[in-house]
């Protein structure tokens, strides 16, 4: 990915991505604290002027530092040799810092989750930090020894290296073994609030700023004639992708709402009426059969996935041709890049169906406008604040391009996404009754294959079992599972069982991201 058109003097910090599940969540913490900040994957580095960037940081990673791969060992002995920028190693980065600069790794010395960690050196790097501070660890190699130019400042309980500062080139290089990005680390944002400060770094990145990226991405297109046709579903993303691009592109930009048949109850009505109050009127385009009839019978997810991106594509393909339009716009964001694997060396975790599930002749045939892929959901509802948009919209809780259809698990049928939709309702509505909706991230129903046997009547009954998903969270990098008052799960399970005929059990979902995802599939 390139960044050549945002870009802050003194206040851009790049992130070296190796692949770690968290290395994305790096980027939107250092934001948070007001400086932009870009991932390249490790292996664009020799590619990419180190020059810009105030600070660097070296992400986590699936690899073992032990495994000796040339490439990774080159671009971090590129970035500690070949420059004066402050570096921060996290987890692998912590490893193969010490590596390189001549100390010991082994492996077997693994630590997973919550662990309490000591400090055992004064350093400003731990400014407000107790002497004991719980981390989040998630790693199976350590390192054993530092080399001569380090200075260990903390340990784990289980008496591993946690911390080290070296000096290379004359400044400073620090390496933590656990993660500072993740919430469970209880004062990682402490800690890179410190290393901020450390490295000088401008804290520019504001609401305002971001605001105009999105504009300088659009305005990039104005001399481009005819049409321009956005794909909007309600959501928060595509509402503001589509808002803006009104603003700078003018009334050629056409709206279109595609009904494929997976929204929520009574959804579609509700966003195009919705829509038309803030004067988006769009194009609506009914086409529930064609998706259904397609996904009927289809178990895999990402074949369904697949066949949504699919379905979306000949049908904007149709729409583009009759207006004799070239762009094309939707509401891709950051994490939807990252988990559908287009960064490079980041696992896909699913094909979003406007990224690795859009076909690829549709790009080829299209000049495809994402003005929002540099930006995190909070980002984007601070945008859409700033705006005065409804909280109709700020408030909303994320739905997935492909609905219902990731919500219902096996074998994909019409009754299945019945009680899929009939249930997400009766939990909606439960929190809203309760006060409870615009305090969580996300809530909503599964449903599967899977029967259970219950008494309704007074009689045997064979039925479905309803899951129930209620996760809090800030940019759906990381999550947990709310802590709903039982009343409240009661009610909704009473409900569910009571108004849906099929269903006689509802279960509550009670794991974290990791390491579940937050939709099933």
């Amino acid at each position: 990915m390139k960044h050549n058109t945002i870009y802050i003097k003194g206040g851009t910090a790049l992130i070296v991505d190796y692949g770690g599940q968290y290395t994305h969540l790096i980027a939107r913490r250092l934001r948070e604290l007001g400086v932009l900040s870009f991932i390249e994957p490790y292996t664009n580095i020799f590619n990419t002027d180190l020059s810009k960037y105030s600070a660097i940081i070296l992400s986590g990673s699936h690899r073992s530092s032990l495994q000796g791969d040339p490439l990774v060992e080159e671009v971090a002995r590129k970035i500690l040799f070949d420059t004066n920028t402050p570096v921060l190693g996290i987890c692998f980065g912590h490893q193969l810092i010490a590596k390189i600069l001549g100390g010991r790794v082994k492996s077997g010395c693994r630590e997973y989750g919550r662990v309490l960690v000591k400090i055992v050196v004064d350093d400003a790097l731990f400014r407000n930090w107790s002497r004991s501070e719980y981390v989040w660890m998630s790693h199976g190699d350590c390192v054993e020894e530092v080399p001569d130019n380090g200075v260990v400042l903390a340990y784990s309980e289980n008496n591993y290296i946690a911390a080290v500062k070296y000096t290379v080139n004359n400044r400073p290089v620090y390496t933590v073994q656990f993660h500072p990005e993740v919430s469970h680390t209880v004062k990682g944002l402490d800690l890179l609030n410190n290393f901020i400060d450390i490295a000088g770094l401008k804290r520019e990145w504001t609401r305002d700023y971001y605001f105009n990226t999105v504009v300088s991405e659009l305005e990039k297109y104005k001399s481009v004639d005819g049409p321009v046709i956005s794909a909007i579903s309600g959501g928060i993303d595509s509402t503001i992708a589509t808002y803006i691009a009104r603003r700078v592109l003018g009334d050629r930009v056409i709206p279109v709402f595609v009904n494929h048949g997976l929204f929520r109850y009574n959804e579609p009505e509700e966003v195009v009426e919705m829509l038309s109050r803030i004067g988006l009127n769009p194009m609506v385009v009914d086409a529930s059969e064609s998706f259904l009839s397609r996904l009927e019978g289809v178990r895999d997810c990402e074949e369904r996935r697949r066949i949504i991106g699919e379905e979306f594509a000949k049908i904007f393909d149709e729409i583009m041709e009759e207006e004799n339009a070239e762009l094309f716009i939707q509401g891709t964001t950051y994490p939807d890049i990252v988990e559908s694997g287009m960064t490079g060396v980041a696992d896909k975790i699913k094909s979003h169906h406007n990224v690795a599930g859009l076909p690829g002749w549709f790009r080829e045939k299209y000049v495809v406008v994402e003005p929002l892929k540099y930006l995190y959901k909070d980002e984007i509802r601070e945008i859409a604040r700033m705006l005065g948009l409804p909280d109709y919209f700020v408030k909303r809780h994320p739905f997935p391009g492909p609905g219902l259809a990731v919500r219902v698990i096996g074998e994909f049928n019409r009754k299945k996404l019945e009680i899929c939709r009939i249930a997400t309702y009766i939990v909606e509505e439960a929190l809203r009754k309760h006060g409870l909706y615009d305090k969580v991230w996300q809530a909503f129903a599964v449903v599967g294959d899977d029967k259970w046997i219950g008494v309704k009547g007074d009689s045997r009954r064979i039925g479905y079992i309803v899951t129930i998903r209620i996760v809090e969270s800030t940019d759906a990098m990381t999550a947990d599972y709310s802590k709903i008052p039982y009343y409240v799960l009661d009610e909704i399970s009473s409900r569910i069982t009571r108004e849906i005929d099929e269903v006689t059990m509802v279960t509550y979902a009670v794991t974290t991201k990791p390491p579940s995802t937050i939709e099933p599939c």
